[in-house]
């Protein structure tokens, strides 16, 4: 069964035997998490989250105060999300950060874990969320499922299995009961509405959920995955073909794990708070922004914008969002933000007149060639035509694909944007994560974030 296969990896997971590199991955994904988390713990969807809970003694809620830790899990995962700036993996179409991260962090704060159990929890549960992710689409994603909502909450429970030391029967039971919890449907995110946040959250505490209840003898179906009526046969094989089995999927796992690889090191960390499917032509856009400005051509002269790029991309066409969550899936208005700021940030990401009218110039187009070579790469074409000039520019990968990675001084960059008040000097503290218990590691990380 497929959960056995699980349960080994995340077994087998030790810090002992992990590479340098994935270490200082998961360190990174770590304070990609805390700055994306803490910003985005301000925006509507998560003030209202986080207020449904009482205070009280458990874990903390990032910038506030602490909740009960499995609370604490899904108000964190919430916070994550909200932004659409979280980590995320383009072959599992998921955001494994959101859900992943919080659910070892409430369970590792709870017990005052080791720093170097935390980071094994970490990449154990990115692991488990990036498989599930990679075996299941294109096809889940294809039949309306939000992989991070399911994928995740199996990536939450390895974490959080990891986090308590669970035995090999006690996880199979775990992922059992994590499997029955997955949940989360793109209509929500292609909606423009805050539901999508919510996936994260609730993958996230499912997971912990998961591991606590099989903690204390409650039993899962360790077929939930390969079933009949499991996971794979109910959300992700096609009902309208028989070209689908269940072999086909456990020669996926097989071969994924055969790799041996390390997930955590495909993961993307992102510049820009959209859908990552628009990132190439905001990049490639940002590109032109800069040719016509050294040529000292005006947007005001742009007489049409032509994108073309793979399916799912075009797919993002609304050229009239009305919600900040439908701007975040809107390609033509990203792309009328950048050229009107050279950028597209959190303080941009707005719309108004200015911004409607460039983004009808924008005319969307599924190339074939294109469309080839996803999800191997993420291609597209930007083709703006001004009055006197006509500017091109191509990116087959956006910024921040392990291709072409953040850095460290970029990894911290983006936290010291998100975060201005708070002092960079604080993230000192994760060249020494190892050394510190998780409960004594957050009081000091929250003094700073509160006081900021």
């Amino acid at each position: 069964m497929i959960t056995e296969k699980l349960a080994s990896i995340i077994v087998d997971t030790s810090y002992d035997n992990l590479p340098d590199e994935v270490i200082l991955k998961a360190k990174q994904c770590f304070i990609d998490f805390l700055g994306v988390a803490l910003a985005g713990s301000k925006i509507p969807s998560s003030v209202a989250v986080r207020n449904i809970f009482r205070n009280g003694n458990g874990s903390s809620v990032l910038g506030s105060n602490n909740v009960g830790f499995i609370d604490a899990s899904l108000v964190n995962g919430v916070f994550a999300h909200s932004l659409d700036l979280d980590d995320g993996h383009r072959f599992a179409q998921i955001h494994p950060g959101c859900t992943v991260i919080p659910a070892a962090l409430s369970i590792s704060e709870n017990r005052n874990k080791t720093g170097d159990n935390f980071i094994s929890s970490i990449v154990a549960g990115y692991q488990v969320s990036i498989l599930m992710g990679m075996i299941s689409n294109p096809e889940h994603r294809n039949l309306g499922f939000h992989s991070t909502g399911t994928c995740g909450t199996f990536g939450a429970a390895a974490a959080s299995c990891k986090a308590i030391d669970l035995e090999f029967e006690g996880i199979v039971n775990a992922l059992g009961l994590a499997g029955t919890q997955t949940a989360g449907l793109l209509e929500s995110d292609h909606a423009g509405s805050a539901g999508k946040h919510l996936h994260a959250g609730k993958a996230a505490q499912a997971g912990v959920i998961s591991a606590i209840l099989s903690e204390n003898g409650f039993e899962g179906a360790p077929s939930i995955i390969d079933g009949n009526e499991g996971f794979l046969n109910a959300m992700v094989i096609p009902g309208n073909t028989s070209s689908y089995n269940i072999k086909n999927y456990e020669d996926r796992v097989d071969k994924i794990i055969a790799d041996r690889n390390y997930h955590i090191m495909d993961v993307y960390f992102k510049k820009y708070p959209i859908c990552r499917h628009l990132h190439s032509s905001v990049d490639a856009t940002i590109e032109i922004y800069k040719e016509m400005i050294s040529k000292n051509v005006k947007v005001d002269d742009i007489v049409s914008i032509n994108v073309k790029t793979y399916e799912i991309a075009s797919e993002h066409d609304n050229n009239n969002p009305n919600t900040v969550e439908a701007i975040r899936q809107s390609l033509p208005v990203s792309i009328a933000i950048s050229l009107l700021n050279g950028d597209l940030n959190v303080d941009n990401l707005d719309i108004n007149p200015k911004i409607i009218s460039l983004a009808s110039k924008v005319v969307l187009e599924n190339d074939k060639e294109m469309e080839g070579l996803y999800p191997s790469k993420r291609p597209s074409r930007v083709q703006v035509l001004t009055k006197n000039n006509i500017f091109t520019s191509r990116v087959d990968l956006p910024m921040g694909e392990p291709e072409q990675p953040f850095n460290q001084l970029e990894i911290l960059g983006k936290f010291h944007y998100l975060n201005p008040k708070i002092d960079l000097e604080v993230l000192e503290i994760m060249d020494e994560l190892e050394s510190y218990k998780m409960g004594d590691l957050m009081k000091i990380l929250n003094k700073k974030f509160n006081d900021a």
